[in-house]
């Protein structure tokens, strides 16, 4: 029988990035990811595992990802055009801001100065917004739009933790962009073979993301 497996992916900015094998997509295989003595931020989506494991641990906190929040709202598009529109656009003036972060190679204490000086602002204008689109009930909560708004207010204390601490990056797709070569490859091949494969293939893809973030030839 024909077993699924899972990829977890942990990435620490500016370090490396490592591929765990699990059978599962429980909570519980975080356990055999992240130290038992861990202390800090743990940047995801909104995927349950993460929120369930973080509620055991009180010494971890979760930060969110603005690409995640941004997607919905690019796929409601055709549900309320204009509210879209205005939406992503305040998103794209927070992104304009970590360019140009980026671009000044800023540290965090910059970074966390000119966020609570620009992007916080822009959280406020954001978060108003949707509490005023919520309450006029315009919006059907199962239309696009509607989720759109219920996934960014459920998760607001995640995606604005980005703002109060520099070293926290407004979203994760570091980690995004490594697993998109595994990605292809579920598409190109499908199988991975018996089990042990598995954790082969997390140590090869481990490798080799490595390689490529030192710019070392993997071969």
């Amino acid at each position: 029988k024909t077993r699924q497996g899972y990829f977890w992916t942990a990435h620490a900015p500016g370090g490396d990035t490592i591929f765990h094998w699990e059978t599962s997509r429980a909570a519980a295989c975080l356990e055999n990811i992240i130290p038992v003595d861990f202390k800090g931020t743990l940047q995801c989506d909104a995927y349950a595992a993460y929120s369930s494991f973080a509620g055991n641990r009180k010494t971890i906190t979760l930060a969110g990802c603005w690409a995640h929040a941004r997607r919905h709202f690019h796929e409601a598009r055709d549900t309320a055009p204009l509210r879209c529109h205005w939406i992503l656009r305040q998103i794209g003036h927070l992104y304009a801001i970590e360019r140009k972060l980026r671009d000044q190679k800023a540290g965090p204490e910059l970074r966390a100065a000119l966020r609570a000086a620009q992007s916080r602002p822009i959280l406020l204008r954001i978060h108003r917004a949707l509490e005023k689109m919520k309450a006029s009930k315009v919006h059907l909560p199962q239309s696009g739009f509607g989720k759109a708004i219920a996934y960014t207010l459920e998760n607001w204390t995640e995606l604005t933790c980005f703002a109060d601490d520099g070293r926290i990056e407004i979203d994760n797709n570091l980690v995004e962009n490594a697993i998109r070569p595994t990605a292809i490859g579920k598409k190109n091949w499908l199988f991975i073979g018996d089990a042990e494969t598995g954790q082969r293939s997390a140590i090869i893809y481990t490798l080799i993301e490595c390689c490529r973030h030192r710019g070392i030839d993997p071969q």
